[in-house]
């Protein structure tokens, strides 16, 4: 409990150092701003004959894939941390490998929380035809987003232990930009090939696209799901047995990366490093 108190503080000064940071202010805004432009210009456009306006189906698979891409950002600074030492540190410290693992959950997802905030709420005065008025509708949005963070983080932090320096990471985005596309997050995986659909409905990232439809779009919509539903028992199931997956397999595995880093090996990487800056 001593560790996890000590990553809770860790994580909120890290949060609040982030909103403090003008290069990482200016993350936390620019994407949001872009796809809320997006948006503006998507309103009033007809999505084909469903009579379903293309802005209000957008919302739901800009969401979700902000969503989705908490995990790269995970496994960035899990990278980053481990190429500057920060890891290294934590590792003499006791029990620091879960101080830090939590601390870095309540940055990295308070974060990302903030960023769906900046876009949500002034699209919510942009979309027409969202399903939140109701206190049914924001219960499932928060329900989807906390389970699908829990589900999706650790396992960015498990990548990131595979990568040694942060310029590998682009290894990392693209495969997961293709599970994002066939994950439907953008549009109903029905008009997927049935291989397809299989691969998508094993990963996170398709139930919480679906979650999140559920819970803004006008229940109408749902004819073009499979099997005519928003399967919710389903969504909180897979959510759920990643979750556990990734709790039990995450803290494991960054103890074994901690234990292979050492005080030489952390001044080779930052050698490196100068020289290609040099």
């Amino acid at each position: 409990m001593a560790a996890v108190r000590a990553g809770w503080r860790r994580g909120r000064i890290e949060l609040r150092q982030s909103f403090t940071n003008r290069p990482e202010l200016f993350s936390h805004f620019l994407w949001p701003v872009l796809m809320l432009v997006a948006l503006f210009f998507l309103r009033h456009r007809d999505f084909g004959s469903t009579g379903l306006l293309l802005g209000t189906f957008a919302l739901p698979g800009i969401l979700g894939m902000n969503a989705a891409m908490g995990m790269v950002s995970m496994s960035q600074q899990l990278t980053a941390d481990r190429e500057d030492g920060t890891l290294l540190r934590a590792k003499a410290t006791p029990n620091g490998m879960l101080g830090y693992l939590v601390g870095k959950v309540v940055s990295v997802a308070g974060g990302l929380l903030a960023d769906l905030a900046i876009l949500l709420i002034p699209a919510l005065l942009i979309v027409d035809n969202l399903a939140l008025g109701s206190f049914g509708g924001w219960f499932t949005l928060l329900w989807v987003l906390a389970l699908g963070m829990v589900a999706t983080l650790p396992i960015g932090a498990v990548l990131g232990s595979v990568f040694t320096t942060a310029r590998s990471q682009g290894l990392l985005q693209l495969p997961v930009l293709g599970l994002i596309a066939i994950s439907g997050v953008f549009y109903p995986i029905t008009a997927l090939p049935d291989w397809l659909e299989w691969i998508g409905q094993v990963f996170p990232i398709y139930w919480m696209g679906l979650g999140m439809r559920s819970a803004l779009l006008p229940d109408s919509t749902v004819v073009v799901e499979i099997g005519d539903s928003w399967r919710h028992l389903e969504t909180v199931g897979v959510l759920g047995v990643w979750a556990v997956a990734g709790l039990l397999v995450a803290p494991v595995v960054l103890r074994r990366m901690a234990r292979r880093e050492s005080g030489s090996k952390v001044a080779e990487r930052r050698e490196r490093a100068l020289r290609r800056v040099a």
